[in-house]
């Protein structure tokens, strides 16, 4: 019996779930996600058996309270939801700006964003925040959501995102990358902390990067309206963009297969697959290696790629 075979017999013995995926483009991305969807439920066997969508996360552009990425999602909200709602998929509204202030949380758009997706349908919404602030509006206002910590908070160091995991306004936490492989330490957590880290599996940034929260801030301020100038990465590879197959040479990434063989095995389920700023085209060639069988890959690539009415780029 192969090792893989063996850890989901294990898995399954010792009672543990699925892992749960959390995947980019809630806005960006809504027209695949509108044919990738009916795919996952109607042809499962084309799926692994071991992984679920535990989400879909995102924020419309120009979104005031949103964070992380420039958002470009031009998605109709209420079409959004409505997807989400007849999949039973819980939709996550990335709200992670930092450098939120009193005067902001009165914004329309992002308000009647809450409004909608707080309770729409079967599963239950989340949102992915970093400010305290926006925090306790949200909760006062809003308590039909639960809430994940933002990586965007750059919690780099274990002793920080231990204090994190054991904050009860939080159900997730996803750490900084970079703590990904600290095997002894997360293995020493308890099973209720590990059940809240949700690891950022297919970061590009480099590793030893020290100006990740500037970055953040950077995309904060222009979510906020502010005319400032582009950040410039640090990285010396900044020109090439983002590409999974540098992703993939990460120290921190984590692929399926460590997913299935070292994560899982551990008392760890939840796994963030990142891509809002990129193409679909990227973000669908992510699916295909975190979630659908190899032999069945072509299929799923011909039913995406060749229906005229998407356009991936």
């Amino acid at each position: 019996m192969d090792r893989s075979n063996w850890n989901r017999r294990k898995m399954a013995q010792d009672g543990f779930g699925k892992a749960q995926y959390h995947l980019p483009g809630l806005f960006e991305f809504y027209e695949l996600y509108k044919r990738f969807l009916p795919l996952f439920r109607e042809h499962r066997e084309y799926f692994f058996e071991w992984c679920e969508i535990g989400s879909i996360y995102g924020a419309p552009q120009d979104c005031l309270w949103g964070g992380g990425r420039v958002g470009f999602g031009d998605a109709d909200p209420e079409d959004v939801a409505a997807l989400m709602r007849e999949f039973g998929v819980s939709a996550r509204l990335t709200f992670s700006n930092s450098l939120l202030l009193e005067e902001h949380l009165t914004d329309r758009r992002s308000n009647a964003l809450c409004e909608l997706f707080e309770r729409n349908g079967s599963a239950e919404n989340g949102v992915i925040i970093t400010s305290g602030l926006l925090l306790e509006y949200i909760r006062d206002r809003y308590p039909g959501f639960y809430f994940v910590s933002s990586t965007t908070k750059v919690l780099t160091e274990f002793a920080q995102l231990t204090e994190e995991l054991n904050r009860e306004e939080y159900r997730y936490v996803v750490p900084d990358f970079r703590l990904n492989k600290e095997f002894q330490k997360l293995n020493a957590l308890t099973d209720v902390q590990k059940r809240k880290v949700e690891f950022l599996c297919n970061e590009c940034c480099r590793f030893d990067c020290y100006d990740r929260k500037n970055c953040y801030e950077n995309v904060s301020r222009k979510s906020l309206g502010e005319d400032c100038e582009d950040h410039v990465c640090v990285s010396p590879t900044a020109e090439r963009g983002y590409r999974l197959s540098d992703a993939m040479k990460n120290p921190g990434y984590i692929g399926p297969s460590e997913v299935l063989n070292t994560y899982m095995p551990m008392g760890f389920e939840q796994f963030k697959i990142e891509g809002r700023s990129l193409g679909s085209a990227v973000v669908f060639e992510m699916l295909l290696q975190y979630m659908v069988r190899p032999e069945h890959r072509l299929k799923v690539r011909e039913e995406i790629y060749l229906d005229s009415m998407l356009d991936l780029f």
